[in-house]
């Protein structure tokens, strides 16, 4: 009997294994402050796209900051989960300002969580941490 349920056990570890693995979106070090009440202002329900600050850039693909409320920001990478090394794998905000596609897979992402809702990503967006003061905001990996 404890071999039956130690195979068991095993079979249903190696069937598991490896279903919908994430692509790895190489890692770029992140480290931003924004004013977003002034200097790079964000209302709420606005968004801002940063692909390099100078001549360095944001993010492996860029980064999308939306302010969903007033004291809450969610900052996501541009680039698509689904095929991170695809050319042009980069997500643009749509004329909404409340979801984001990939022009390349046509993966359409939710803003507010950067989850999927429509194409072939079953991944949501990846995202970076922050922290925010009232004042300025630090984006940060």
């Amino acid at each position: 009997m404890r071999i039956l349920s130690a195979t068991f056990i095993i079979l249903l570890l190696i069937l598991g294994c490896g279903k919908d693995k994430q692509p790895q979106i190489p890692y770029r070090y992140v480290s931003l402050q924004l004013y977003p009440n002034s200097l790079d202002y964000i209302s709420v329900g606005g968004y801002l796209v940063k692909d390099n600050v100078g001549d360095i850039p944001v993010g492996y693909k860029g980064i999308i900051i939306y302010r969903p409320l007033p004291d809450e920001f969610v900052v996501f990478e541009r680039c698509c989960p689904y095929d991170p090394e695809a050319a042009g794998a980069r997500v643009v905000v749509d004329a909404g300002g409340s979801t984001c596609t990939d022009p390349v897979c046509n993966s359409k992402f939710i803003l507010y969580n950067g989850s999927p809702y429509e194409g072939p990503s079953p991944f949501s967006l990846m995202q970076y941490h922050t922290s925010y003061d009232g004042e300025v905001l630090q984006i940060y990996n």
